[in-house]
This record gives C-alpha cells, sequence and structure tokens, in this order.
C-alpha cells in the first residue's frame, strides 16, 4: 500500500534520511524504532509531504506522493497525529477535530466520522467545547489521534502518541490503536516505548542515523537479543 523506495532527504546542508527502503501493506501495523535523531519522524514527514525527498520515492498504492504537495496527500488518504500534539489550544475539542476534516466535502461522511471518534474516546465527546489548551496530556494526545482520524485516512501516521504520558495512558490509547486498526486503518507508528510498540506491531523497522538497519516480524524483534540490549533492556 506504501512504499518508500532509497529515499534521501536533507536538512539544510545535513543528509537527514540515507537511501531509507520502507514496505507498509495493507491492514498492517508498522512500527519505526530507534533512538533520538535516527529519521523517524523525519520519515513521516517524508511520506505527508512536509518534508522533500532529495532523492527516491514514495508510493501510496502504485501512485507517487514525493511529487505531491501535503494538502493533497491527505485528500488520497494519508494523516499524521503529530509527535507533541500540536492541537490548537485556543480552539475546542471540537472545533480541532473539524480542522481534521477540511479535506472532505460529504457532511454526512464528517458526522460518522465524529461519531466514531467520539466512541473511540469519550472522554473527548465529554469535553467537547471546552479549549484545547486545558486539556490534559492524555486528552491532547487523544484529541491529535481523532483530528487525524477526520480526515478518513486509509494509512494513520501516529508519531510518539505514548510521549510524556502515564502507562495506564499509553496502554489505553494503545488499546484504541487497536481498535482502529481493526476498522480497517492502516497504522505506521513511531514510538519510543519500544516494547509497546512491537507488542502492538505486525512488523517493525529499526532505524539508526537516517538508515533503516533492520527489519524484521514484531514477534521476531522482540525477542532479538540485540534489540532487547539496545531498546528493551532495563525497562526504558
Amino acid at each position: 500500500m506504501l512504499e518508500i523506495r532509497n529515499l534521501y532527504v536533507n536538512y539544510g546542508n545535513v543528509e537527514a534520511l540515507h537511501g531509507i527502503n520502507i514496505t507498509v501493506n495493507k491492514g498492517e501495523i508498522v512500527t519505526i524504532l530507534g533512538a533520538n535523531g535516527a529519521g523517524k519522524s523525519t520519515t513521516l514527514n517524508s511520506i505527508c509531504g512536509l518534508v522533500r525527498a532529495v532523492k527516491g520515492e514514495i508510493l501510496f498504492k502504485g501512485e507517487p506522493l514525493h511529487t505531491r504537495p501535503a494538502h493533497e496527500i491527505v485528500k488520497l488518504g494519508i494523516a499524521q497525529s503529530p509527535e507533541g500534539r500540536r492541537v490548537f489550544s485556543t480552539l475546542t475539542v471540537k472545533e480541532n477535530m473539524m480542522l481534521g476534516a477540511f479535506t472532505i466535502e460529504d457532511k454526512a461522511l464528517i458526522k460518522q466520522n465524529e461519531e466514531w471518534i467520539y466512541s473511540l474516546f469519550p472522554r473527548l465527546e465529554e469535553r467537547r467545547s471546552q479549549l484545547a489548551g486545558t486539556l490534559s496530556g492524555g486528552e491532547q494526545q487523544m484529541l491529535a489521534i481523532g483530528r487525524a482520524l477526520m480526515a478518513n485516512p486509509r494509512i494513520l501516521l501516529l508519531d510518539e502518541p505514548s510521549l510524556g504520558l502515564a502507562p495506564i495512558l499509553v496502554k489505553s490509547i494503545f488499546d484504541t490503536v487497536r481498535t482502529i486498526n481493526k476498522h480497517g486503518v492502516t497504522v505506521v507508528l513511531v514510538e519510543q516505548n519500544a516494547r509497546a510498540a512491537l507488542k502492538l506491531a505486525n512488523r517493525g523497522y529499526v532505524m539508526e542515523v537516517g538508515s533503516v538497519v533492520m527489519e524484521d516480524d514484531a514477534a521476531a524483534l522482540l525477542r532479538n537479543p540485540e534489540i532487547q540490549n539496545a531498546y528493551l533492556g532495563g525497562g526504558h
């Protein structure tokens, strides 16, 4: 469904991605692991059209994405819940959600998506008319995911959804991601919490300084001694 081929991305004069290859099949949850600065967020941002490829291709169902502007990519069916949540703090929960639906003209579909998201995150429905800036971190994370889902995506890109959240909330958010996936949304997950991510995902890629250094089934990565030492050791 999504294919990244030999992708190179620069930030200024610095090469941030060095020819990475990643494949995501329909219906999968694929996780991208790696330390800070490995290029995980850059990878998601390049899929969304927020950073441009210097070389290589990104294909969605065979169609090139790397040549298109970001708003067209959302229309095609790819939405991101960004790192740090980036909710609009002076707007209400409902207004934030509606901004996620800016590419959709079908009012009935918008309503249907909104109701589905409130069923996934009942807390958001309770706080519909509250300003997003007054929500807790966990609620803001729910809102960031809900806002992305309002675009009716075929692929949901999640960038560090567990960052700064209490363990009980992390579990709840990951359970919801599983439910979203069962509804037919393919998920690409960038996550510091490697253990939780691998338990959720079908497959994983490990990145180090802009390169993919390993790819495997999630279960195999969980058992891999190198991964255990680097990412799962000592309860990190």
